[in-house]
Formats: C-alpha cells, structure tokens, sequence
C-alpha cells in the first residue's frame, strides 16, 4: 500500500495560482501512476490529471488542459499540480490517488489509494 498525504491547498483570488503537493509513503512511489480528481460541494468527484510512473505520459480532462498541470519529483516520492489562471468554478475538494501501474494512464482507470482531500478555494 501507499500512503497520501495532499499539502499546498487553501484561498486565492481568481486569476491566481496555487501548487498542490502530493507526498506518498510506504510502498516504492515509482511504481505507482498518480492521479488528481476533485470535488466540488453537491457534484460528482471528477478527474483532473494523471501522470504514469516515470512522468513521461500526462492526460488532462480536456476543460483544465492548459491551466492545470502534472509533474511528478520520483526523488521525492512527491506529485503536484500545478493551477494557473484559477476560477471560482475551481474551487473544490482536490484529492491525490495512486494506482500500482506502469502502463500509460487512462481516464477510465479506478485508482485504490486515496489522500484525505485538500480544500482549494478560489474567491471571485
């Protein structure tokens, strides 16, 4: 197992930027794809991005590529993401996730380890 914990979170003004961080333990982290999903209050949890084991593959929703983006530091069993240009419409509970996987992420993925969830607020 993995161990997740999501830092970086909290308020800005739209237009602005934040950095989420995502810190993982136990098992080996390269061996893990990392995923970001979010939730805003009353919807569904939705995906953000995704990035494979060695960094090379990223996928985005299509309506964030462009502002948001997944990088991933091996050395420092660490992912993040990277959120330009906010929104109100950002504004949500952002989630790390992992999934023991070398193969080049996919959208439908279901990914078994979960952090506790970052709030990200974004005032207008």
């Amino acid at each position: 197992q993995v161990q997740l914990e999501e830092s970086g979170g909290g308020l800005v003004q739209a237009g602005g930027s934040l950095r989420l961080s995502c810190v993982a333990s136990g098992r080996t982290f390269r061996d893990y794809a990392m995923a970001w999903f979010r939730q805003a209050p009353g919807k569904e949890r939705e995906f953000v991005a995704a990035i494979n084991w060695s960094g090379l593959y990223t996928i985005y929703v299509d309506s964030l590529k462009g502002r948001f983006t997944i990088s991933r530091d091996n050395a420092k069993n660490t992912v993040y993401l990277q959120m330009n240009s906010l929104k109100p419409e950002d504004t949500a509970v952002y989630y790390c996730a992992a999934y023991r996987s070398f193969a080049p992420p996919d959208i439908k993925w279901t990914y078994p380890y979960w952090g506790q969830g970052i709030q990200v607020t974004v005032s207008s």
